[in-house]
């Protein structure tokens, strides 16, 4: 399967109007400043959290994930309603609860305390506004581009977060983490108010037919099925990874961005690999396919002899940023091209709802996996579900065919 030489002219000179220009970047410094703070908490809280009263791995679980609980049960609702009266008021309203949480978990004076403040901040659940107005702004031959900015935005996320959080935690605990994060919502909702344009207008008559499209059709849940995989992957992955590095290689708490931050910034380099692979190349299929290699070789490394060692660790980390980020650009990527503008909003938000899904489970599971068996069956649990989804994938011809339209 190859690209047109029409095909690669548009997605490889065809440049973003001004509107697009302003609107994919003001979203992806939107997504970028959310996600430091959300990303922050991920290599730090089960090693800081210990610290509090009444923590335990499985508790610890679940307020690493419980975050996604709360996301997933309003993402629908929410996305539906920006569908109805706008994305930004949706946007703006959700970023000011996520501050509220921020604060009150800043403040937790139990673990009890801490799983409530993470509740509370993923009652702003806005992904699938953001991803609605992202595709909304966006010509379709343009959205993969955009969305792989937003993704590579994420990337940058993790590489920013992953070395601030350890500093900040070891200057100030998890208070000053939250308290960060709370500021960076606040950035949030003065980017949206100053750089992110107003949306296109919806029109008034929503084609029932349509309506049908983003609940029925099994390609959407096979997208669903794969953000949720990722995501309890993402989540599960760092309920052990920072304990591997500090007891497995004895490296102090403080020192852990030394490892994630050039591992990060290097696996640009993999992703833009799988991205020409995908895009440009046009063997879809077989990118996806390596991104899940990549991210499988990882776990097991994790728990592998490799596991024990610096090269092996920062071999796996590699890998894993480079098939996570790529399946993170390129799933959304492919939602937005199966529904019309009407139920964008909609169908992002039950994408969304997926993700945060397999966030809290991966969280609230995993710990609990982690505490009554090993880090070996958790990891083993996450490659199971990235290879049976891969499997149910490539059954779909037509919707890999729309990687490249």
């Amino acid at each position: 399967m190859t690209l047109s030489s029409a095909e690669r002219r548009v997605i490889t000179q065809t440049p973003f109007t001004q509107n697009e220009r302003r609107s994919v970047f003001g979203l992806a410094s939107l997504y970028s400043v959310r996600m430091i703070g959300l990303f922050m908490v991920l290599p730090i809280l089960v090693v800081y959290g210990q610290e509090l009263p009444d923590a335990s791995p499985a508790l610890l679980g679940l307020a690493l994930g419980i975050y996604g609980l709360t996301q997933a049960l309003l993402q629908i609702p929410l996305g539906a309603l920006s569908d109805r009266i706008g994305r930004k008021p949706v946007i703006l309203g959700g970023l000011l609860v996520f501050a509220a949480g921020s604060v009150l978990a800043a403040y937790a004076s139990s673990v009890w305390w801490l799983v409530l403040g993470r509740a509370l901040q993923g009652a702003g659940a806005i992904a699938g506004a953001v991803m609605a107005l992202l595709a909304d702004s966006t010509r379709s031959e343009q959205r993969t581009k955009a969305m792989a900015i937003v993704g590579m935005s994420i990337g940058a996320s993790f590489a920013v977060a992953l070395m601030l959080g350890p500093v900040l935690a070891a200057w100030g605990g998890l208070r000053l983490v939250f308290l960060v994060t709370a500021g960076l919502a606040i950035l949030g909702v003065l980017i949206t108010v100053w750089r992110i344009p107003a949306a296109p207008v919806l029109a008034d008559v929503i084609d029932e037919s349509d309506a049908r499209v983003w609940y029925k059709n099994a390609d959407l849940w096979r997208l669903n099925a794969g953000v949720f995989v990722l995501h309890f992957t993402l989540t599960a992955a760092f309920m052990v990874v920072p304990l591997l590095l500090l007891n497995g290689l004895s490296l102090s708490k403080e020192l852990h961005w030394q490892i994630y931050a050039p591992v990060l910034v290097a696996s640009v380099i993999g992703l833009g690999l799988l991205m020409r692979l995908s895009e440009r190349a046009g063997y879809p299929k077989i990118a996806f396919g390596l991104a899940v290699l990549c991210l499988s070789v990882a776990l097991w490394a994790f728990e592998s002899r490799l596991g024990h060692t610096y090269i092996g660790v920062i071999g796996a980390l590699w890998c894993f940023f480079v098939g996570f980020n790529f399946l993170e650009a390129s799933l959304p990527s492919l939602l937005s091209k199966r529904v019309t503008q009407q139920r964008r909003g909609a169908a992002m938000g039950s994408f969304s709802t997926a993700q945060f899904a397999g966030a809290f489970l991966g969280g609230s599971g995993g710990g609990l996996l982690l505490q009554n068996t090993s880090a070996a069956t958790l990891l083993l649990v996450c490659i199971a579900l990235l290879v049976a989804w891969f499997l149910w994938l490539i059954q779909s011809l037509v919707l890999l065919d729309n990687a490249l339209k």
